[in-house]
């Protein structure tokens, strides 16, 4: 019941886009096609479900402080967690090179259209926010995460900012075959729709599970 729980508050009260704004620019600039927003979606998901519990795994048992304890106990207060920006950005760095190279590989189509942002998932905040976000969890848990816990985390936080893309792409498209005021053509009434689909995101924070 408590993964239950843990998904619920990261897929929709704690959405990585609408309570904490992340991982914005690749929203504004892939959520114009639907179909193009479901490929990035699905990338980016998947590269949290890999790096998140693999940099907690790397955290929890080899930079926080005294986690090199199991080696021997000389280094139970070797403290290497100002190595975490860097082995972090590290791991995101390859997965997405994995995931660029599978996804040339097997749709070129796909490849064509996300163009320069499948590249930029590294760089891409949400995913490095969520290796943070455990880590701070992590830190703050009196017994630590659980292997379950990241891998539910990951993939809420990943499916909430799926759903927030395509939810916003689903709009885009259909924005196309209505009037729209000029001055707010484009990247306008998309920071308008934004703000209005966090409003409403909003009202979940409420919820007690």
């Amino acid at each position: 019941m408590e993964l239950f729980n843990l998904f619920i508050r990261s897929v929709f009260i704690e959405n990585m886009v609408f309570a904490f704004f992340l991982g914005m620019c690749s929203f504004l600039a892939v959520s114009k096609n639907v179909k193009t927003a479901i490929g990035l979606g699905i990338a980016v998901t998947f590269v949290l479900i890999i790096t998140a519990p693999l940099n907690w795994l790397i955290y929890h048992y080899m930079l926080k402080p005294g986690a090199l304890v199991w080696m021997d106990s000389s280094f139970a207060d070797v403290d290497l967690s100002f190595l975490s920006f860097l082995i972090f950005i590290a791991t995101i760095a390859a997965m997405v090179q994995l995931v660029e190279m599978v996804v040339e590989r097997f749709s070129p189509s796909l490849y064509n259209a996300l163009g320069i942002f499948l590249p930029l998932i590294a760089v891409n905040c949400v995913i490095l926010a969520v290796a943070l976000f455990v880590q701070e969890k992590e830190d703050q848990s009196l017994m630590g995460l659980s292997a379950a816990e990241v891998v539910v985390y990951s993939l809420g936080s990943g499916l909430g900012w799926f759903l927030a893309i395509i939810g916003m792409a689903a709009i885009r498209e259909k924005l196309r075959y209505s009037n729209v005021p000029k001055p707010l053509r484009g990247l306008g009434i998309t920071f308008i729709l934004t703000g209005l689909m966090a409003i409403a995101f909003m009202g979940l924070m409420g919820i007690k599970i």
